[in-house]
């Protein structure tokens, strides 16, 4: 018999733990953990419990398909497919869209969709350039894409996997790897129809003029300008170092030019003279407050103008934008903290947040997962930064970066470990963690990149929410609630209970992450379907197909925040085209369920 005590205590954890996801505070991954502790202390579930979602099949299969993905993405395997993009993609936009969903979804049926994102971000801005076609158009279809695509397949995204192994643990055996193929393929047309027919005129669609300037896009008129040393300037003789001018002002000085010969990065160590000439980031009160006292000529009307933007890109210097993905570990911290431009030898001149655009205090600003920052230096610093998996450059891999060679053999291995599976020949966990010997062994990957390579949140996410199910079950609190939901759904037919869990796990996955989604709405599923002698199965996938359709909000998946920024999108954009693709969804994904999996066991 339940224990109405232990059902209170498991349900207020789960509040609780809804109101941190909301509200944002902390990490999702930190505040899973913490729910994990909680309910250890609170004894609704044991040490043991506790910690298994460490060891967990899910888990431990997620974080070798990471490892996989980045194996594909480090060879440049999937780089190929930007020829095929150019080749067919056309110049209609529809047309366009069509061709790179084919072949955008069909690779993120097997590849994480964070990492086919990552890849394809710089792939697709290059293509849109090339094609004369703004990247708004594009960007929140690329996202969408790799969203449906991941749905084909048990491996396409971690909440696949996770339900699946909620399932086994539901006594209902793990998911077959194309168990999800039939509906998902269907979903995944519908979902591309409507981006291809619609999505177009629902986007924003900028003059291909207006992006030429990236100045222009980051509106740094006002803030990037041109300065003289004059005779009787106190700086003359020191070096940016001694005369402390970038730590006592908000200013950064990007490039020194004397007598015609331009300095790049690192500059701390150049001596100054009368007459150079330096480009400085700067708001204009701070720039005249260093004119009046260190003895400064400002250029008059020299502003961030295509001149200034040439003298910053040429020669050995470019610009870039740069965003910075989730598993970073330079989220939460500053610029200033981090010694960015000490540590990458490039300076930040501006973030995009969204809609938002920061260019003043920049040193201060607290980084957050999908900033997008952008930044200039030498060449050769972009090709370190190219080479980190904390930053993504929003520009093609330079080849040197890549391990072009073994892109056949990434592909052969990540082939073997789909047909192993497919076959039944292994189980998933066993063949990924093969592949992932593979990859280290025929130098696809080094060793060290192993753990650069898995996404750190999603791992403790899922060790830390896993044991949250368990206590549900153990408390009774699955039971209760399911109880309840059939006595106020005991008169709707089978089809209309099935859309219920639907929507109402497509609207909470929009707040909460699509895994916690799935921990909390499956087993209590599940529960009711046994009541009403449901099929069960056909339960456990609408959930599974809704926790993952989060299109209405940029926060709601992690590919949504990705291209937040680089498309320069308002959060409104994405409830303009992601609302009426939630609603379709609706409506066609638990009508092909029913169709393709029954409601009768």
């Amino acid at each position: 018999m339940a224990d109405s005590t232990n059902i209170f205590l498991t349900l207020g954890v789960v509040v609780v733990a809804l109101f941190f996801f909301i509200g944002e505070w902390f990490p999702v991954d930190f505040v899973a953990i913490c729910v994990a502790v909680a309910l250890i202390l609170l004894r609704l579930v044991t040490p043991e419990e506790g910690i298994a979602g460490f060891s967990n099949n899910a888990t431990i299969t997620v974080m070798a398909m990471f490892i996989l993905s980045a194996g594909i993405s480090r060879t440049g395997a999937i780089q190929i497919v930007r020829d095929l993009l150019i080749k067919w993609g056309g110049r209609n936009t529809t047309q366009q869209m069509l061709v790179m969903g084919g072949l955008v979804g069909t690779i993120s049926a097997f590849i994480n969709n964070t990492a086919v994102v990552a890849v394809f971000l710089p792939i697709v801005e290059d293509w849109c350039k090339k094609q004369k076609i703004s990247p708004s158009q594009m960007l929140i279809p690329l996202s969408y894409v790799t969203i449906l695509g991941g749905m084909i397949t048990v491996i396409g995204t971690s909440t696949n996997v996770l339900a699946s192994g909620i399932s086994e643990k539901l006594g209902y055996g793990q998911f077959g790897l194309f168990d999800f193929t039939v509906v998902g393929l269907l979903t995944f047309l519908t979902g591309l129809i409507y981006l291809a027919f619609f999505a177009p005129k629902l986007l924003p669609n900028p003059k291909i003029s207006d992006l030429d300037n990236v100045g222009d896009d980051y509106q740094l008129q006002d803030y990037v300008s041109e300065v003289i040393i004059s005779p009787s300037s106190s700086l003359i003789g020191q070096t940016l170092r001694e005369s402390g001018i970038q730590r006592k002002f908000d200013l950064d000085v990007l490039e020194i030019i004397h007598n015609g010969n331009h300095f790049p990065q690192p500059l701390t160590d150049k001596t100054l003279s009368a007459g150079d000439i330096l480009i400085i980031r700067s708001k204009r009160e701070d720039l005249l407050k260093i004119r009046d006292e260190k003895g400064l000529e400002i250029v008059a009307d020299i502003k961030f103008n295509n001149k200034l933007e040439k003298e910053l890109t040429e020669g050995q210097e470019k610009l870039a934008e740069i965003l910075i993905l989730s598993n970073s570990r330079l989220i939460g911290s500053n610029l200033k903290d981090l010694r960015f431009r000490q540590r990458y030898n490039a300076t930040v001149l501006a973030i995009r947040r969204g809609e938002e655009l920061i260019r003043e205090r920049l040193g201060k600003v607290s980084l957050k997962f999908g900033d997008l920052l952008l930044v200039q230096g030498p060449k050769d610093s972009f090709i370190g930064l190219q080479t980190t998996r904390e930053l993504l450059v929003l520009e093609q891999r330079d080849v040197e970066t890549l391990k072009s060679s073994k892109a056949w053999i990434s592909v052969a291995i990540i082939s073997g470990v789909v047909l192993l599976a497919a076959f039944d020949i292994l189980p998933i966990l066993v063949s990924s963690l093969i592949g992932v010997i593979l990859m280290v062994l025929t130098g696809c990957l080094k060793p060290g990149e192993l753990y650069g390579s898995v996404r750190w949140d999603v791992i403790f996410l899922l060790a830390g929410l896993i044991p949250l199910g368990t206590a549900m079950d153990n408390s009774g609190a699955t039971e209760w609630l399911a109880k309840g939901l059939v006595s106020l759904g005991g008169s709707l037919s089978g089809f209309w209970i099935l859309f219920f869990f639907y929507v109402i796990t497509s609207l909470l996955t929009e707040i909460l992450s699509n895994n916690a989604a799935v921990v909390l709405m499956i087993p209590i599923a599940v529960k009711v379907a046994e009541n009403l002698h449901l099929n069960p199965y056909a339960f456990m996938f609408a959930i599974t197909f809704a926790a993952s359709n989060s299109f209405m909000t940029p926060i709601g998946y992690q590919t949504n925040t990705m291209v937040y920024g680089a498309g320069g999108y308002k959060f409104t954009d994405f409830v303009k085209v992601g609302a009426p693709m939630n609603i379709l969804l609706a409506i066609v994904a638990p009508i092909l369920i029913t169709w393709w999996f029954g409601l009768k066991p």
